[in-house]
């Protein structure tokens, strides 16, 4: 019985060993074919080895690349619609114009890597890393962008309608002219990023990360930043119509010409802020925390200060429920 344990343990073993040679040689067979032929549409390149590899508009659709080295790669143009790239090393990669619809990228490297014009529409890219990537003018509509590290990626222009980017980490990322409408951006780290034009617009970016951010001319019409951390942020000009900034910490950010008509600041932290020329009428600033603040031109006809800070105010030509008030002018 032991005599019969042990071979039936060997032959496992030897059976386990045939299937992974067979699987090596498959997947080496077709690095071949990819080589000689630049497609290899629905096959196994599981850890294939592909740095530096030219692959210009090589056709790759739903290639299972899991754990694939493809560093420094030119995938310039590719088709890799469906394929899966799942803990992929691309960095430094070129996939400048790729199609990489539908494609899984969770987990994959993408450092530094050439993602100009690329079609990321429904991609998945969970805890993706792509700090210093290129990725402007990208499509990712729709694309699941959560916990990805896009730290100083330059996501210019880029295309986010639909776009979960809960969690991400932007930290000093180039979001500027970028369409993010009704953008999932909850909880997301956005210290010293730049969405100056960028267009917000009922965004939910509650309890975001955003001090020192630059978000001057940003259109955030109808946003969600409850508690969100603005703490320095240049939001001059920015559209924040019906806002919600509620509990938002805007001390010293600078505010001069925004809209924030009928937006929602009670308990509010603008403690220094440069509110010089704004648009709050209407505006709920209930409980608020405006001291030391610059309302110099502001406009707070119909807004609601009840219950305010105004401590050391500067309101010089400000228009206020009672009047328009040139103290200290």
């Amino acid at each position: 019985m032991r005599a019969y344990k042990i071979l039936s343990v060997v032959a496992i073993a030897t059976i386990s060993a045939a299937v992974g040679l067979f699987a090596l040689l498959s997947v080496e067979n077709n690095i071949e074919r990819l080589r000689s032929s630049n497609q290899c549409v629905v096959c196994d390149l599981v850890r294939a080895d592909l740095v530096r590899a030219d692959l210009f508009r090589a056709d790759l659709r739903g290639a299972d690349l899991r754990g694939a080295n493809l560093v420094f790669a030119n995938l310039n143009d590719a088709y890799l619609i469906g394929a899966n790239l799942r803990f992929a090393s691309l960095g430094s990669a070129n996939l400048n114009d790729a199609n990489l619809r539908d494609a899984n990228l969770n987990d994959a490297s993408l450092s530094d890597a050439d993602l100009r014009d690329a079609d990321l529409s429904n991609a998945t890219l969970r805890n993706a890393t792509l700090i210093n990537a290129n990725l402007s003018g990208a499509f990712l509509r729709n694309a699941d962008l959560s916990n990805a590290t896009f730290s100083k990626a330059n996501l210019s222009g880029a295309l986010l309608v639909g776009a979960n980017l809960s969690g991400a980490n932007l930290i000093g990322a180039n979001l500027s002219f970028a369409f993010l409408p009704d953008q999932n951006l909850n909880d997301a780290d956005l210290i010293g990023a730049n969405l100056s034009n960028a267009n917000l617009s009922n965004a939910s970016l509650i309890g975001a990360s955003l001090p020192e951010a630059d978000l001057s001319n940003a259109g955030l019409g109808d946003a969600n930043l409850s508690n969100a951390t603005l703490s320095y942020a240049n939001l001059s000009g920015a559209n924040l119509i019906g806002a919600d900034l509620i509990g938002a910490n805007l001390s010293g950010a600078d505010l001069s010409g925004a809209y924030l008509n009928v937006a929602q600041l009670h308990d509010a932290n603008l403690i220094g802020a440069n509110l010089s020329n704004v648009d709050l009428s209407y505006a709920n600033l209930r409980n608020t925390n405006l001291s030391g603040a610059d309302l110099s031109g502001a406009d707070l006809s119909n807004t609601n200060l009840r219950d305010a800070n105004l401590g050391d105010v500067i309101m010089c030509k400000t228009i206020t429920p009672w009047g328009e008030d040139n103290s200290g002018c």
